[in-house]
């Protein structure tokens, strides 16, 4: 380490790169943007103990999905201006949105909910969303590598497969095909899933934010071909109690399926439930928070940040 170097604090590093909006500041950004979502549009868009009302799509969600097109155009416009220059024939080039943080934050809801609202405003691209659980190793590997108990930790991440993936949409591939995972099996499944013809694909996930090893200038990281990410976050306490929350309601729904791998959950008593997924999140999800998805935060674009109950208190844009 250079002892002559002064390293910022990441309070500081947050008030020197990152613009801060309160409720009020950010929803006068949404400019003249209307679009109109049902309750029954929300109700489909919800994850299991997610929460949202219309008020804050519109004061939050909005902004967001404008200041994503005006990101969408201009890129479409660098890239036409980029092609002439070196004289070739524009092809497909999809702009890929990153949704990142921690498990139980809300990223499947805010990856679902912006895929609505650019669809109203684009109804002629094809929008994808794509988690990275996807390209979870299976459980047979996991238990050959000895790392089942370490799930959704970078390492049990077929990332040679996701980055593969990731330049055949960037290169503009017509059709490709991913692996499917399953929540009720806990398992990657036999059939693939076909992605025909991207225009905007949202890619979903724990870790897609992660540089292993920056020094090293041969890597390529899922990050190089996000065109835009956005990381949700919230204090720790709260991420936990939302992962208990989830826990419960699983026990009355997916749980209780016949071919789910967690049904002996199903049948635990409430306090048997607090303490078994209190412990899954110290072992597991919190560890795995703390080691590596936290450190990412700053990295991305745009950082929400959300209260105890899952309503947003904070949004902060990076500058550069």
């Amino acid at each position: 380490m250079d002892m002559n170097k002064t390293y910022l604090p990441r309070r500081t590093i947050s008030s020197n790169l990152y613009l801060s909006f309160s409720r009020d500041e950010w929803a006068k950004r949404r400019g003249n943007l209307n679009i109109t979502l049902s309750e029954s549009d929300i109700k489909g868009i919800l994850a299991l103990n997610d929460k949202i009302t219309a008020s804050e799509i519109q004061d939050f969600y909005f902004p967001i999905t404008r200041l994503l097109q005006l990101s969408i155009n201009n890129n479409i416009n660098l890239y036409r201006e980029r092609n002439d220059f070196m004289g070739i024939k524009p092809q497909k080039m999809p702009f890929i949105i990153g949704v990142t943080g921690s498990v139980a934050v809300g990223k499947s809801t805010t990856s679902r909910l912006l895929k609505t609202l650019l669809e109203r405003i684009n109804p002629d691209l094809r929008i994808y969303i794509v988690s990275t659980d996807n390209f979870l190793k299976s459980n047979a590997r996991l238990m050959e590598e000895n790392i089942m108990e370490r799930k959704g930790f970078p390492e049990s991440y077929e990332t040679q497969d996701l980055i593969n993936f990731l330049v055949d949409i960037k290169s503009g591939v017509a059709r490709t095909q991913i692996p499917v995972y399953s929540h009720l099996k806990y398992d990657i499944l036999p059939e693939k899933q076909d992605l025909v013809d991207p225009d905007i694909l949202i890619l979903e996930g724990l870790n897609i934010l992660q540089v292993k090893n920056p020094g090293k200038k041969d890597e390529i990281y899922v990050s190089d071909f996000l065109d835009f990410s956005i990381f949700i976050d919230a204090k720790v306490e709260y991420i936990k109690e939302w992962f208990v929350e989830r826990f419960f309601l699983l026990m009355e729904t997916a749980f209780k399926d016949k071919d789910s791998y967690f049904k002996k959950y199903s049948e635990l008593t409430k306090e048997e439930a607090r303490e078994l997924s209190s412990k899954i999140w110290d072992n597991i999800n919190g560890k795995n928070y703390s080691e590596n998805i936290v450190k990412t935060r700053y990295r991305a674009e745009l950082i929400i940040e959300k209260g105890k109950t899952h309503n947003i208190e904070k949004v902060m844009m990076k500058k550069l």
